[in-house]
């Protein structure tokens, strides 16, 4: 990995579990970046050697240091960068403040000159269709790589532990919330309370996160360590879809002091 300087600075620890590389940060802004260091050398390389880049996004709070570093990255061609983004409450449109899409349009899209941004559109008015549609964008544009948060309930993009398959055949479905997952989002200052919160979202699947090239995971703050816990150190289980991380041949898990936490090493 380049940008190494930047990986080191306020590194409190770094680790392999199985495969999944960990870097353990001093706080949460240096994990972010260091992560957005990492994740703009990846781009830069992508659009020198391929002539473009073409990534997935996640969309969280978890991700807010990141994205303002990411933004400010110097020397990247963001006209040759394309994006797509790893899930969308089923009608939900696209200019609500609970919008992930939009969230990634305030953080980045806009703030940056970019190329294309794909959005997953929940408020599609056939959702199925609009899952085919994402498949095959995905199909003919397969990402270099993924930036993923890691939820309260171990779930990957909205894979929820309940409905989560390891195997799925699908890259993009219409999934089901958990509770813990739709508690989340109240938790985070998106709804007000549970009721408001959706029960169901459009979500890229875990394999087809896994067959990226690369996998990038960042999930800082002491909401995560339990998460975080049975990421890198439980049984690799649907039961945490994240624990999948491990199997990867090239996955790295940016994290900050209060996430690791519960971490035994």
């Amino acid at each position: 990995m380049e940008s190494k300087a930047a990986i080191q600075e306020g590194l409190a620890q770094n680790f392999r579990a199985d495969n999944l590389n960990v870097y353990v940060y001093e706080s949460r802004k240096l994990m972010g970046k260091a992560a957005a260091s990492v994740i703009a050398a990846e781009i830069r390389r992508a659009t020198q050697e391929r002539g473009k880049a073409l990534v997935i996004l996640a969309s969280a709070p978890s991700q807010n240091e990141f994205l303002a570093d990411l933004a400010e990255a110097p020397d990247i061609d963001w006209s040759r960068v394309v994006a797509f983004h790893l899930d969308e409450y089923l009608g939900m449109d696209e200019k609500a403040p609970q919008s992930f899409r939009r969230f990634l349009i305030d953080r980045l899209v806009n703030k940056v000159p970019f190329g294309e941004f794909h959005g997953l559109r929940g408020d599609a008015p056939d959702a199925e269709q609009e899952v085919n549609r994402y498949a095959e964008l995905l199909r003919d544009n397969p990402p270099d790589f993924a930036v993923l948060g890691i939820g309260e309930n171990g779930h990957l993009a909205f894979i929820d532990p309940p409905f989560c398959d390891f195997n799925d055949p699908q890259a993009v479905k219409i999934v089901e919330l958990d509770e813990v997952c739709r508690n989340q989002q109240v938790n985070d200052g998106a709804f007000t309370s549970l009721d408001d919160v959706p029960r169901n979202a459009l979500s890229l699947t875990v394999p087809t996160l896994m067959a990226r090239p690369k996998l990038f995971a960042i999930a800082p703050g002491p909401a995560k360590r339990q998460a975080i816990k049975s990421t890198v150190e439980g049984p690799i289980s649907t039961q945490c879809p994240a624990s999948i991380l491990r199997m990867h041949p090239d996955a790295h898990l940016f994290i900050d002091r209060d996430s690791a936490e519960f971490l035994n090493r």
